[in-house]
């Protein structure tokens, strides 16, 4: 049984990533990036699998995972 995909928060994905908090939120508004998940009332976090695919290929991620996000809408960044 494979182990369940971590959620994992802003100051992890930066230091994946190598990129500042605006260039990830400008990313998810471009479609460029993967979108939050709301993970309380005032947090969100990432799958760290879609994470780890970005990493795996930035270039190409929104050709593979155009439609990943329910209605095209990223979460909110207002709740870090």
């Amino acid at each position: 049984m494979p182990a369940p995909d971590r959620i994992i928060r802003m100051e992890t994905v930066r230091a994946r990533t190598g990129l500042s908090r605006s260039t990830i939120y400008r990313k998810i508004k471009e479609g460029t990036f993967p979108p939050q998940l709301r993970i309380s009332i005032h947090g969100a976090g990432w799958r760290e699998s879609d994470i780890n695919s970005w990493v795996g290929n930035p270039v190409t991620w929104r050709a593979t995972n155009d439609n990943d996000a329910p209605g095209g809408k990223a979460a909110s960044h207002d709740a870090e």
